[in-house]
């Protein structure tokens, strides 16, 4: 049977939550920046809104977090993709690279607005008292009202860190593989569409095979030195 805390649940909902509203966000800046370069297929179809409700993946938002919190693992989920049409698109090549970019340059304001908030809280409380709350990590009913708003505002910025780097990852349907497209040509654009048929499978092999099979996680080598590196300098600046 597994244990969970009051303090653990309300984290995880405070996660799923935050996830979601992050990635609906990251979602419309697609489509915003689609609408802007000629194609209003989003905006046809109301998906250019910041109600989560249109932004909702059965799924990816309700059933893929619950059975997250439910094995006591990491809580994540994702929104429904927002639709464009790249024929529509007044210079394909490049507005594809500019619709691609503004899902993770979206997270990226975030964690920006999340950054200038903690570093305001934390240079507002005593010396001492910022040194705790650098270091406090886990969600208690004893714990002030402040540290509660920090620690929300921890999960904030790493979740976006997250969504960022992880929709860069360079394979189909993720951002990264448009990014990567666009500096290809000719045989090894050709090439590059051939692997990316692939891409699910690698995904799975990345995600599952490897750490279970050899003990070796490259996503979590990925993020360690991309959104952790992040996140820990944000820290250092915030509570310094």
């Amino acid at each position: 049977m597994i244990n969970v805390t009051p303090e653990a649940l309300i984290r995880d909902l405070i996660v799923v939550i935050i996830v979601m509203l992050s990635a609906s966000l990251h979602e419309v800046a697609h489509g915003w920046v689609a609408y802007k370069c000629g194609d209003n297929t989003a905006k046809e179809q109301g998906r250019l809104t910041l109600n989560p409700l249109a932004h909702l993946d059965v799924f990816g938002s309700l059933i893929l977090p619950f059975c997250m919190m439910l094995m006591g693992g990491p809580v994540f989920g994702y929104a429904k993709p927002v639709p464009y049409n790249p024929y529509r698109l007044r210079n394909r090549r490049v507005d594809e690279l500019l619709v691609a970019l503004a899902g993770p340059a979206s997270n990226l304001i975030q964690v920006l607005l999340g950054a200038v908030v903690l570093f305001v809280i934390g240079h507002m409380v005593p010396t001492s008292f910022r040194a705790l709350l650098a270091t406090s990590a886990q969600f208690s009913f004893s714990t002030s009202p402040l540290n509660w708003v920090v620690q929300i505002l921890n999960l904030y910025i790493w979740a976006n860190l997250i969504l960022c780097f992880f929709n860069l990852i360079p394979l189909p349907p993720l951002d990264g593989s448009h990014i990567i497209a666009f500096f290809l040509k000719g045989r090894a654009l050709q090439t590059y569409y051939q692997i990316s048929r692939y891409s699910l499978p690698i995904l799975i092999v990345v995600l599952y095979v490897f750490p279970m099979m050899f003990h070796v996680s490259p996503l979590g080598w990925y993020f360690d030195v991309t959104a952790s590196a992040v996140y820990e300098g944000i820290l250092r600046v915030c509570f310094v």
